[in-house]
């Protein structure tokens, strides 16, 4: 470039548009707190239409369109489709998401982030208590409009698989996240958190075992129960109480 070219503005992508966040503490808090009120309130919300049967007539249409009309113990779709649905359910269940959380704790204890860790083991483990507590509260029949493709043994409002996946996908993400510079790393991290936990909620519904307000309900509850988490965590980071991202233990 010589002298006299005049130089040009550094170029912006999409992600830079985004990279700074409300330097005002307080102001951050307000939205976190709307965002999550909203979230309870949407939960409540749905819960009222639920009991009302409001949701019915959309909830059989939606449950029915993914049998076979000609014999509704047939799931829509070929035999890899039905085997990927299971495999998707399977995603959800207590036993992977136990797995996968002690896994996880399991690390951060190694690398001696023993509160990071404590946090982890609350946010899922106070996330199951808060899944069987609204099934017990609410009672809700399972669907009796098709064979079920997958046992059961709770009720069926909010769908646990749903939530669940939402609380301990999400919450992982934002673990990964928090130790990650890159923009584009974290939206990934998050984006397939996301994704993994549509698709066990989909899976839900493709089994008949759920009514698909029960699988809504579900991905609201536990999204909002990941994100006052996520906030919590942060709020514990500020004041020194867990470890920072990225920090490294010190060697003795």
């Amino acid at each position: 470039m010589t002298d006299h070219e005049p130089s040009k503005p550094p170029r912006r992508d999409f992600f830079s548009r985004y990279s700074r966040w409300p330097a005002n503490l307080e102001l951050s808090l307000l939205l976190m707190v709307l965002v999550i009120g909203g979230g309870a309130w949407g939960f409540i919300k749905l819960a009222e239409e639920v009991r009302e049967g409001e949701t019915q007539n959309l909830d059989e249409a939606l449950l029915l369109a993914m049998r076979n009309p000609a014999d509704l113990h047939d799931p829509i779709g070929p035999k890899w489709l039905e085997e990927l649905g299971r495999d998707f359910t399977a995603l959800g269940g207590m036993g992977v998401l136990t797995a996968l959380t002690l896994a996880v704790i399991g690390y951060l204890l190694l690398v001696k982030k023993h509160r990071t860790a404590l946090l982890v083991a609350a946010a899922v483990g106070g996330g199951m208590i808060l899944s069987l507590l609204l099934k017990y509260g609410f009672d809700r029949p399972r669907p009796d409009l098709v064979p079920h493709e997958s046992y059961v043994y709770t009720t069926s409002f909010p769908s646990g698989h749903s939530m669940m996946a939402a609380i301990t996908y999400l919450t992982l993400a934002a673990l990964l996240a928090r130790v990650e510079n890159q923009r584009r790393v974290k939206l990934y991290f998050i984006a397939l958190a996301a994704l993994l936990t549509i698709a066990v909620g989909i899976s839900r519904v493709y089994m008949g075992v759920h009514w698909p307000s029960d699988v809504l309900a579900g991905w609201t509850a536990g999204a909002t129960w990941a994100l006052a988490c996520w906030q919590l965590g942060r709020w514990l980071q500020r004041r020194g109480k867990i470890e920072q991202a990225g920090s490294e233990p010190e060697l003795k």
